[in-house]
Parts: C-alpha cells; sequence; structure tokens
C-alpha cells in the first residue's frame, strides 16, 4: 500500500510533511505517489467556509465518477453551506484515507460517513 505509513501522522493545519498533514495536505501526499501533482490551497482546514467557497469554485474541475474507485478522491460536506469542505481518497473495500482534526490520518470506513459523502471525483487536470 503506497499510503500505509501516513496512518498515524498527526493532523496539522497546513501541514504538507510527514510531521503533520491536513486533509488536503495528505490527498496531495497520495496523488504525488502517484505521479500527479495537485495544486496548493493555501486555506486553513480551520476556515470551513473558506475552503467551502474556494472548492465551490472549483467544483468545475472536478470529474465526478459514478461508483468509487480506488484512489479516487473522496468528497465530504461537513457543513450544510457550500460545495465540500473536506476530502480523503478511496482505498478500495469501503474504506477511504484521510486527515481529521480529531484524529491525524486514519483509515475509515465509508458507511460511517455516508450521510455527509458528496460523491467520488478526479481532478479534471489529471486527465
Amino acid at each position: 500500500m503506497i499510503y500505509r505509513d501516513l496512518v498515524g501522522i498527526p493532523f496539522e493545519d497546513g501541514g504538507r510533511t510527514k510531521d503533520g498533514l491536513d486533509c488536503w495536505g495528505l490527498v496531495k501526499e497520495v496523488y504525488k505517489r502517484r505521479g500527479i501533482e495537485l495544486p496548493e490551497y493555501p486555506i486553513s482546514a480551520m476556515n470551513a467556509e473558506g475552503i467551502c467557497n474556494k472548492m465551490t469554485d472549483e467544483e468545475h474541475k472536478w470529474i465526478k465518477l459514478d461508483q468509487p474507485e480506488e484512489g479516487c478522491i473522496v468528497a465530504i460536506k461537513l457543513m450544510p453551506q457550500g460545495w465540500v469542505n473536506h476530502v480523503g481518497v478511496y482505498i478500495g473495500d469501503g474504506r477511504f484515507i484521510h486527515s481529521y482534526y480529531t484524529t491525524g490520518v486514519v483509515i475509515d470506513r465509508v458507511r460511517r460517513w455516508k450521510s455527509r459523502i458528496v460523491g467520488y471525483y478526479i481532478p479534471g487536470w489529471e486527465t
């Protein structure tokens, strides 16, 4: 697994290293290991409204999948407004990896987050 060594890394707002990762930092790292550079979003992970606004503005850059595929981005909506403000990476078998402020990097079950999952996406600039 290209991500197993990431499990247990603590959450860090704006984190982009093995010393700490936020949710976007984790997604960037997983994609980087696959040879894909994703853009940087310099928004505090604690600024849920700012993340919602930025992600909503960039929604057109994401390609929605009908079914989850290993390596796709799990888009999660934690607030009632906006499109999405939390992300992880689907790893198969109904599981995804993400970094959350209360847990750090963990592997979680999709069904646990089902009511908040907006969908499964690949970045449009990947194609």
